[in-house]
């Protein structure tokens, strides 16, 4: 049986592919130190993969090299995601998000890992002129997060030329769904507009809500890795995962308001937040070409299947 490593399967996304490589019929290991990602992800499953909880999760290179032993492949979801607490403390962002995948890469190379798929955001492009993504448009990043991700890139290319390792990259775009955590202080704005419009609030909406985004259900970006997973010819490159279109964040909130019937709350507008670009959607005809790549699930749906999930979690605690 081949094993994948999953770097971040604690987290919403990462346990959501940890999910889905099972499914595949993978011996799943994960790499954890449960910092921003929550064991509550992995209810179920526990019993089925190898958890190696390590403090120091991929700051640590002996941490690594153990979680990569007998790997063919890695799936590197590990990060501290949040564009603001990177502007809060720029450097922890810079040491897990482009250190944590530097050590991850060295000791895949050593132990002869054949591909090394890795997430990185759509962050990188910034407020390049336009709104919709090309991968050969050049990178404008306007945040410590977004700096990380590039410098992640940077170094995942490097190691193929220099090296031979097979890596993917994957340039999320507004990843929502199941097991996003509303309740973080920089919770992303899907899990905190369903929270507040299920306790009766009043969410607050940064500018004037006509900011757009790529909003993508969880679903499509699993689908992605998985493909990259097999793809040829997709070595050493970066691809857009996404949808493809979309959608302003005063529409966001008018299709979950339709969704949960709460029509009558109206958002609160504050000042627009340092580090988020204005607008912000995928151009996914790369990842189609070499990925064969095309999103299962629409924004519609998706919010849909959230909704659901958040419901029927309250409904499981009683809230």
């Amino acid at each position: 049986m081949k094993r994948a490593l999953v770097t971040g399967g604690g987290g919403f996304i990462g346990s959501s592919l940890v999910r889905a490589l099972l499914g595949e019929g993978y011996a799943v290991r994960v790499l954890e130190n449960f910092s921003t990602g929550r064991e509550e992800n992995l209810r179920g499953i526990l019993r089925d993969i190898e958890l190696i909880d390590d403090p120091q999760g991929v700051l640590d290179p002996e941490a690594c090299a153990r979680a990569v032993k007998g790997a063919s492949c890695v799936f590197h979801q590990a990060a501290i995601p949040s564009v603001p607490r990177s502007i809060q403390d720029p450097v922890l962002s810079d040491r897990v998000n482009a250190g944590g995948t530097l050590n991850l890469l060295e000791a895949a190379r050593k132990e002869g890992v054949r591909r090394f798929i890795y997430a990185s955001s759509s962050s990188v492009y910034g407020d390049a002129p336009g709104h919709v993504r090309d991968e050969n448009d050049a990178p404008c990043p306007v945040s410590p997060y977004a700096v990380s991700k590039l410098a992640s890139e940077h170094y995942a290319s490097l190691y193929h030329r220099l090296y031979g390792l097979e890596t993917v990259g994957l340039r999320y775009f507004n990843v929502f769904g199941p097991r996003q955590d509303p309740h973080s202080e920089y919770a992303a704005v899907v899990p905190n507009f369903i929270r507040c419009l299920m306790a009766g609030k009043r969410p607050t909406i940064y500018g004037d809500g006509a900011q757009s985004r790529d909003f993508t259900y969880v679903d499509n970006t699993v689908r992605g890795n998985l493909l990259a997973l097999k793809a040829e010819g997709a070595e050493g490159g970066v691809f857009n995962v996404a949808t493809g279109a979309c959608h302003t964040v005063n529409e966001l909130f008018s299709s979950l308001q339709a969704i949960m019937g709460a029509e009558g709350l109206e958002p609160i507008h504050a000042s627009p937040r340092t580090g988020d670009v204005r607008n912000s959607q995928a151009d996914i005809g790369k990842a189609g070409t070499f990925l064969g790549y095309s999103p299962p699930v629409s924004f519609e749906e998706g919010l849909r299947r959230t909704v659901q999930w958040y419901a029927d979690q309250a409904a499981r605690h009683g809230r």
